[in-house]
């Protein structure tokens, strides 16, 4: 059984990267648009002839040409058919109006500070899954505005949690000017499934009484965790939704998933889960890569490529140093024209941070590898890190 005292919110920002955009171009509110291109799909200023009036010029999906993906995309646009990892080019068969813009990880960042802050002032236990994604454990929260114990219901549990999650909800948009969605649950793994459920600007309550009626009609992929090559397994054993995962004979998903995943599968469909929130944990390793419009040559494209490394490594320079980390190993990963990937690693006498120091030392990987082959992919990381006091 799951306690239902235990009260875990799930906050994810609504098309993250689309709405700090709208921020930046209120005109375009209420319109379909992808992000995903690059420098040359930026807006212009244009003055019409005629009025004299000065205006933005979008660049529209239909005059794509390139290799990009869709980073992420407008509820409006994604109504259209269009989702993020989805080829631009293709996305522009469906969607050829809609307005397409180039990523600008900066400024994500910079929002992404400003509601995880804004989280915080609210509840101190929160755990950090990525730029517009947070768990937060409300349990205590929760428990100090409940009424005394002898006469607290479950009914008061949840009606205080949602209370909470509306003040959260509230400072976030008030620090951001952005909406979000929470879902609220016992445990993370429902939270998470729960913040999807009404979304945009969403506020989803799921217990455990609410799981066979709300959760086990969804797709098995739904569950955070089984990916699409799980689900296609799943399906050709005639499992589709949670429910009928759920009612599996445990023994048969072991003979096709192995013993420890079959377990775990059949205890997320009934909706199990006592992972406990984790307020910090040390990245691995800090990484910036791009993939290019088109494939570019080590020798005829080599000021490009240079220019390209340099920002690569200035961006990885500065995350390091906003994080207090400094990398033992700097490596390079490169994907080529056929799709082939590799990476070569560096390790340093002394821990780097510096632009310069993580550039020279990319470099010198860069020497052990065939530069033959045109190159699609660029990328440069720094593992084994140190806190460093600064």
């Amino acid at each position: 059984m799951i306690s239902p005292l235990r009260v875990i919110a799930h906050l994810d920002m609504d098309a993250f990267y689309a709405s700090v955009e709208r921020l930046r171009y209120p005109e375009l509110h209420g319109l379909p648009v992808v992000i995903g291109g690059g420098s040359q799909q930026q807006p212009v200023w244009t003055t019409d002839a005629a009025t004299g009036v000065r205006r933005r010029r979008f660049a529209r999906l239909r005059d794509y040409v390139g290799r990009g993906v869709i980073t992420t995309a407008t509820y409006e646009a994604r109504a259209f058919g269009v989702n993020s990892a989805m080829g631009l080019m293709k996305a522009a068969q469906k969607a050829p109006d809609a307005i397409l813009l180039p990523t600008d990880f900066d400024e994500y960042r910079k929002y992404s500070r400003l509601f995880k802050e804004a989280v915080h002032s609210i509840s101190p236990q929160v755990e950090d899954r990525g730029i517009d994604e947070v768990y937060i454990e409300l349990t205590e929260l929760v428990a100090a505005r409940l009424p005394p114990a002898d006469e607290a219901s479950e009914a008061d549990i949840w009606w205080s949690a949602r209370e909470i999650a509306r003040e959260i909800k509230q400072a976030v948009r008030d620090a951001t000017g952005l909406s979000c969605s929470i879902g609220l649950a016992p445990n993370k793994l429902i939270a998470k499934i729960a913040s999807e459920l009404d979304k945009p600007d969403g506020l989803a309550i799921v217990t455990e009484r609410d799981i066979e009626g709300r959760l086990w009609p969804l797709p098995a992929r739904r569950l955070h965790g089984i990916g699409p090559k799980a689900a296609a397994k799943l399906a050709r054993l005639g499992i589709a939704s949670i429910g009928e995962l759920a009612q599996t004979d445990p023994a048969r998903l072991a003979q096709n998933f192995g013993r420890g995943h079959a377990a775990w599968m059949h205890a997320a469909a009934h909706g199990r889960d006592d992972r406990p929130i984790v307020t910090f944990s040390e990245p691995k390793s800090i990484s910036r890569e791009t993939t290019f419009d088109r494939d570019l040559h080590a020798i005829r494209d080599r000021a490009q490529l240079s220019r390209i490394l340099s920002e690569l490594c200035a961006g990885l320079s500065e995350d390091l140093q906003r994080k207090r980390y400094a990398g033992r190993t700097i490596g390079i990963k490169l994907r080529f024209e056929d799709f082939k990937t590799v990476t070569r690693d560096n390790t340093l006498a002394k821990p780097a941070d510096e632009a310069d120091q993580i550039r020279r030392a990319a470099r010198e990987c860069l020497k052990r590898v065939d530069l033959t082959r045109r190159i699609r992919l660029l990328g440069v990381r720094a593992a084994n890190l140190l806190i460093t006091g600064h």
